[in-house]
């Protein structure tokens, strides 16, 4: 039996995805996580096989929690379930040790295949991007400039441009105002922009 920990903070997200893995006989999902904590703790129950988990939950960030969760169970196999496209998330969270990436829209058809994958010991990539990994290291493609932000840049852009003043995401992030207002002058040095303004288009533009 395959047992998993859903880990999203939209319950009617949560209950679909039960669904689709319920249908199979050798998968039970046996805890389920609305933040960032909730997640962390549920996560190391050793009942759980494999955890699918979203990047954007209340809390610390879906990033520090993939990496606290692969520090405390280095083994756990960990399938990242983001409304974010491939190329804004997928190869940051690779990174950080997650086993698959997959988006929301793709996740009725492939959610299934990809646990198996994930708990079989290999990676899940979609075919679209093993073709963007080879394409970078092979040289043939430049990466977008949000993909050279650090994780930290990364989590401030979003929420800047998702509409939170700098106060506000300083909460969020439990950071001063005063570091991340630093972030957001590199994170605008690095993307060649001026405002915030300009933020939330290059946002748009780019499905962040």
């Amino acid at each position: 039996m395959i047992r998993l920990l859903i880990a999203d903070d939209h319950p009617i997200v949560r209950h679909g995805l039960v669904q689709i893995l319920s249908r199979e006989a050798d998968m039970q999902v046996v805890a389920e996580a609305g933040d960032s904590a909730q997640a962390l703790d549920a996560g190391q129950r050793p009942d759980v096989d494999v955890a699918v988990l979203d990047l954007a939950m209340p809390g610390r960030g879906g990033l520090d929690v993939l990496r606290e969760l692969k520090r405390v169970r280095p083994t756990l196999p960990v399938l990242i379930l983001s409304m974010y496209g491939e190329d804004v998330f997928a190869m940051r969270a690779l990174k950080a040790g997650a086993h698959g990436y997959l988006t929301k829209e793709s996740a009725a058809g492939e959610l299934v295949l990809a646990v198996r994958t994930v708990v079989a010991g290999r990676r899940y990539v979609t075919n679209a991007l093993a073709e963007r990994l080879a394409a970078l290291v092979g040289g043939a493609m430049t990466p977008n400039p949000h993909e050279q932000l650090s994780d930290r840049e990364m989590a401030v852009f979003r929420l800047l441009a998702g509409g939170y003043t700098v106060t506000q995401a300083a909460d969020e992030l439990a950071l001063s105002v005063k570091t991340v207002s630093t972030y957001r002058a590199r994170l605008l040095r690095k993307l060649n922009l001026r405002t915030t303004a300009d933020l939330v288009r290059y946002a748009v533009d780019h499905g962040i």
